[in-house]
């Protein structure tokens, strides 16, 4: 199909399946992967079996598909007005992305996000990493479950935010604060960075707080998606006891 790339392992093919928003070309799986994914959800594709070496030779070096392809479009990204008026219920927890690109990262932190029901996860559309296959195989999923939003300019991003009442929280090394002290009662837009830079001190600007997360001064720093998934904890944390 034209403009299509290739999903692969069984939760990412599943939810793209599942996915009405999704434009779906061709499945390519083994015997055991389709009746895993069942008849059900491959009404919407035409489907090839193949052996594993056949599905090796169409996917990136590498790829690790459990026995399942499929070619589909990216995603359109949500709008993040719309997202906003949905009625959500209870604390509302965005993360932004600024200036990640590395899938597996980004990926993983879907995941989590999803995990920890994230309202949505926001991107700059110039720097964050396309809707690979890789992307795909790392979110398990949950790309095609959260609301992915590419935006042009982060800090105008949060300042739609700041206007529908969410704390913002630049998550830094060097932050003012423990995360745990600086989690506010009310809606909050979790900012994150990439392992290099860090957050742009632009959109650090457009954040209300400061935060970091106390590790032993042995180590410099976290992987940003493990320092996402803790950070999440610590907000599902602080909101239940509220």
């Amino acid at each position: 199909m034209a403009g299509g790339q290739w999903l692969y392992g069984i939760h990412a093919v599943k939810a793209a399946l599942a996915n009405p928003r999704r434009k779906l070309g061709r499945a390519v799986l083994t015997p055991r992967a389709a009746e895993t994914l069942g008849e059900k959800l491959l009404q919407r594709v035409r489907v090839e079996i193949m052996e594993p070496g056949a599905i090796d030779r169409i996917l990136p070096p590498g790829a690790v598909h459990q026995g399942a392809a499929l070619e589909a479009s990216p995603l359109k990204s949500h709008d993040l007005d719309e997202v906003l008026a949905q009625n959500h219920g209870g604390r509302r927890v965005i993360l932004v992305l600024d200036q990640l690109s590395d899938p597996h990262n980004v990926g993983a932190i879907l995941r989590t996000a999803c995990a920890f029901g994230v309202t949505a996860v926001i991107v700059q559309d110039r720097h964050g990493p396309p809707q690979s296959g890789a992307l795909a195989k790392a979110a398990s999923g949950a790309l095609d479950l959260i609301p992915y939003i590419e935006v042009v300019n982060v800090s105008r991003a949060l300042d739609q935010l700041a206007e529908r009442g969410f704390w913002r929280i630049a998550l830094a090394g060097d932050g003012a604060s423990s995360l745990a002290e600086a989690v506010p009662v009310g809606d909050v837009a979790l900012v994150l960075g990439s392992e290099g830079d860090g957050i742009r001190r632009l959109v650090r600007e457009h954040c209300e707080a400061s935060a970091f997360i106390p590790i032993d001064r042995s180590v410099e720093s976290l992987n940003v998606s493990n320092a996402a998934a803790i950070a999440l904890y610590e907000l599902r944390r602080a909101g239940t006891s509220s």
